[in-house]
């Protein structure tokens, strides 16, 4: 039903990248300045100044003026609707970076028992971010119970590491 990364059919006009989220914001042009300079993602296409297309690794994201007009975001709005998570090489050195550049930090990194290393961010449009790098490869059952259930395993045939 989905395509995965492989199967993805060519669009020029779209980023190659099987999720795409959308994120709105007051001022895009201001955004895509802030998430190239303080993230590292790359714009991949402008339009006009109501709507971007960003790239970082593997992933894509489009940040838009409204996504519904008849409620904008504003600066700075406190409210959660999504949140994004962006897998990195370094994690602490990501932080460093974006800490420097002035991120408000919402939790500094933390290894967590799911074998990621991660902190979160809220951005200059009230977005949060997680920003995750892989520290070893576990399985859900070593650390979750009866409600944590591994429907669909990676279709990997790298050999697990650990």
């Amino acid at each position: 039903m989905f395509h995965t990364a492989d199967s993805l059919p060519m669009n020029r006009s779209v980023p190659h990248a099987t999720v795409v989220p959308i994120l709105a914001y007051p001022d895009v042009r201001k955004a895509v300045d802030w998430l190239r300079e303080t993230f590292g993602f790359t714009e991949r296409l402008q339009i006009a100044e109501h709507r971007a297309q960003l790239v970082i690794g593997g992933g894509a994201m489009i940040v838009a003026e409204y996504i519904d007009r008849e409620r904008r975001p504003t600066e700075g709005a406190d409210y959660v609707s999504h949140q994004i998570m962006v897998r990195v090489e370094d994690v602490q050195r990501h932080y460093e970076h974006a800490v420097a550049r002035g991120a408000e930090i919402l939790q500094p990194p933390v290894e967590h028992m799911f074998g990621e290393r991660q902190y979160v961010m809220r951005d200059i449009g009230g977005h949060r971010w997680t920003f995750s790098q892989t520290m070893r490869d576990v399985h859900p059952s070593e650390w979750g119970d009866e409600h944590v259930v591994l429907k669909q395993p990676q279709g990997d045939s790298r050999k697990a590491s650990g």
